[in-house]
């Protein structure tokens, strides 16, 4: 589990497009903290504060002290971050106050491990992910980094399913009614196939029109029905 972070932050009186607009020229980011049955509180955060802790990737993951001006210290996850459409600049956050018995579902990434024990990566497979994160439901004061998945003994054809994996103390995934597949040992291809592969690659390329030839082509015929 991540050391929690640190914001500091005002609170707004006004809400509304316009208000917030005028926060992002200013280089402020507007937000909200909610939950925990207690009245919403609007604030605003530094722009570049928080896009620098979006950008190292564990803020839906790792908790925030995060200190309002005039109010107190609170203990928050964030669950919602919207983003600029074009330039990704986090434009709005959704902060859920969060205790040591708060208990959330969370989407933690998945890291293999023993891999040097692993037949199959032996013997030139690869490990084809089937899910990258798993959702579990855990204590918000307790959610990992990451699982752990062992791959140690697993041969070509292998599934690496979610009892492969070590969770945290009292943490289980939301999917609790199967042993569900994180990914699959996948053997090298044979020279055959990797012929034939090459060769359906050459097949679909050959008579392929581009949209823009293909626009082209549709006005041409346009024009000649009006002469």
């Amino acid at each position: 589990m991540s050391k929690n972070y640190a914001l500091q932050a005002e609170k707004r009186e006004r809400a509304g497009k316009g208000v917030a607009r005028s926060l992002r020229r200013e280089g402020r980011t507007p937000a909200v903290i909610y939950g925990d049955k207690k009245e919403p509180i609007k604030i605003i955060l530094s722009e570049n504060e928080i896009n620098v802790e979006y950008n190292k990737g564990k803020m839906f993951t790792t908790l925030c002290d995060l200190e309002v001006a005039g109010d107190k210290k609170h203990l928050v996850l964030a669950r919602d971050v919207q983003l600029h459409p074009v330039t990704d600049v986090v434009e709005h956050v959704d902060f859920l106050r969060v205790t040591s018995k708060t208990k959330l579902a969370v989407d933690v990434p998945v890291q293999f491990i023993n891999e040097e024990e692993c037949p199959s990566l032996d013997q030139k497979g690869t490990v084809n992910v089937v899910r990258h994160t798993v959702e579990l439901v855990c204590v918000a004061t307790n959610i990992p980094d990451y699982i752990e998945v062992d791959l140690k003994g697993k041969e070509h054809g292998d599934a690496v399913n979610i009892s492969d994996a070590t969770l945290p103390e009292g943490a289980k995934p939301v999917i609790d009614d199967r042993d569900f597949t994180i990914a699959t040992l996948v053997p090298p291809k044979t020279a055959e196939e990797e012929e034939a592969e090459e060769a359906a690659i050459a097949a679909e390329g050959d008579g392929i029109v581009s949209d823009e030839e293909a626009a082209a082509a549709d006005e041409g015929a346009a024009e000649g029905g009006d002469e």
